[in-house]
Order: structure tokens, then C-alpha cells, then sequence
């Protein structure tokens, strides 16, 4: 009888208790954590959030000046400035004729001069635009001291000294040539290997047989710098007329 008496009572607790709660949720009680059970762990801060930026991998990174386009250089920027004397193409001479620059060379192989040759009005002449010291000689000869007219002392860079020759196929006649050493006009003729290579120039006083000729070896178009050229020569008088 006392067992049922307590269960009895035991029944009524828990049917109030469920009543109470029931009407007040707010009652019901949380239950106690069970300290022998693991509580989920935190959340590392480490593992939750971006990771910080490392500084040197964040980003890309500022262009290093060494590794940028250089700055140009004065000196080494773009192309190089042009020489004034280079600057200018070279004529591109007919080799068919005797325009250009032709090397005259003695018996021995010595080079003795350059010449240019051009046509004008139709008659070829030639001109020195280089000069070389002969074996022996101490110092070249500036100016034609035994020249006469208008080319009397005028320099010897630039002097024509073969003119008037009249072109006939690879002949050239009826022209003179100059011995500036002293003065003397030869008549000239000249004529023109079929290569265009070489160019015989023979000077006489007379008659032909009595000359000598030469053998000149033909330079390229390119030998000299258009702005190098020496210009056609005169002498002072002439320069003041």
C-alpha cells in the first residue's frame, strides 16, 4: 500500500511539473552539460578567417625600376646620330662610262691619287679628291704653284686636271691632261676596258705614239663620302674675279 501511495505521488509531481511547463515555456530547463562529453571545440581564428596577406606575395609587385624599359641613354638611345659627312647616298655611277673614282698607281704599284670623273655638257673630266705621299717625298704639294689662268696656286684638292674628253663608245678624245708638277698640258686620250674596271689614260705632246700611257683601276661608287668630295678648284685670282 505504501509503495502505491508513492508511486501515486510520484505520478502527481510529474503531471504538475509537465503542467507548469507546459503553460510557461519559458520554464522548461536547460539541461546541464555533461562534463564527460567534449564540448565542440572553438573555432580556431587561425582556420576561420582569410589569411592575412603575406607582404610578399600579396599583390603584384611594384615594377622594379631595374627591371622596367631602361631610360634611354644619351649615348646609346635610338639610332646614332648620322655623320654630316655620311649622311648623303653616293652617286651610283654608269660603269659603262668613265664617271667615278679611278686609283692611279705608278710602274712600282704605288698608289699615286684618286680621280672623280663626271660628264659635263657632254665632255667627261677628272678631278684629284685624294692624294698619297709618294716613297721619298717628305710632304704632298698643296697648291698648283705652276698651274696657269684660273687655276694658277689653287689647291690641289679638287683640281681638274683631265678635261674636254669627248666619249666615242669606250674611246674618249680630244681632251688635255694636266701635270700639275709643273705646269705642262698634254693632249690626252683615254679608253675604257669592256668590264668598265680599267681605264687606260695616255698624255702625249705631239702625237700619240710618242706618249705614255697609265693604267687606272676603277674604286667603288661609295670610295668617298658625297659631303668628302673636294669641290672643283680654282686659284685665288680666279676666286676674287
Amino acid at each position: 500500500m505504501r509503495t502505491r501511495l508513492t508511486f501515486a505521488v510520484a505520478i502527481a509531481i510529474a503531471a504538475s511539473t509537465y503542467a507548469r511547463s507546459a503553460s510557461n515555456p519559458d520554464a522548461i530547463p536547460i539541461p546541464r552539460p555533461n562534463p564527460f562529453r567534449t564540448a565542440a571545440p572553438a573555432l580556431n581564428p587561425s582556420n576561420t578567417a582569410a589569411p592575412a596577406p603575406n607582404p610578399s606575395k600579396a599583390a603584384t609587385p611594384a615594377p622594379n625600376p631595374s627591371n622596367t624599359a631602361p631610360t634611354p641613354s644619351p649615348s646609346k638611345a635610338g639610332a646614332p646620330a648620322p655623320n654630316p659627312s655620311k649622311s648623303e647616298a653616293p652617286a651610283a655611277y654608269d660603269h659603262n662610262t668613265a664617271a667615278g673614282f679611278w686609283q692611279e698607281t705608278d710602274d712600282q704599284g704605288h698608289a699615286g691619287a684618286w680621280f672623280l670623273f663626271v660628264e659635263k655638257d657632254g665632255l667627261y673630266e677628272g678631278r684629284f679628291v685624294k692624294m698619297f705621299k709618294q716613297p721619298g717625298e717628305n710632304e704632298l704639294i698643296l697648291t698648283c704653284r705652276k698651274c696657269t689662268g684660273d687655276q694658277k696656286d689653287a689647291p690641289m684638292m679638287g683640281l681638274t686636271i683631265v678635261k674636254g674628253m669627248k666619249r666615242h663608245g669606250n674611246a674618249y678624245e680630244g681632251g688635255s691632261i694636266l701635270d700639275p708638277r709643273d705646269g705642262t698640258v698634254y693632249h690626252a686620250q683615254m679608253e675604257l676596258s669592256d668590264d668598265g674596271q680599267q681605264l687606260f689614260v695616255r698624255g702625249y705632246l705631239g702625237i700619240p705614239l710618242l706618249g705614255q700611257t697609265q693604267t687606272w683601276t676603277r674604286l667603288p661608287d661609295d670610295a668617298i663620302a658625297p659631303a668628302d668630295i673636294p669641290e672643283d678648284s680654282v686659284g685665288p685670282a680666279a676666286k676674287s674675279e
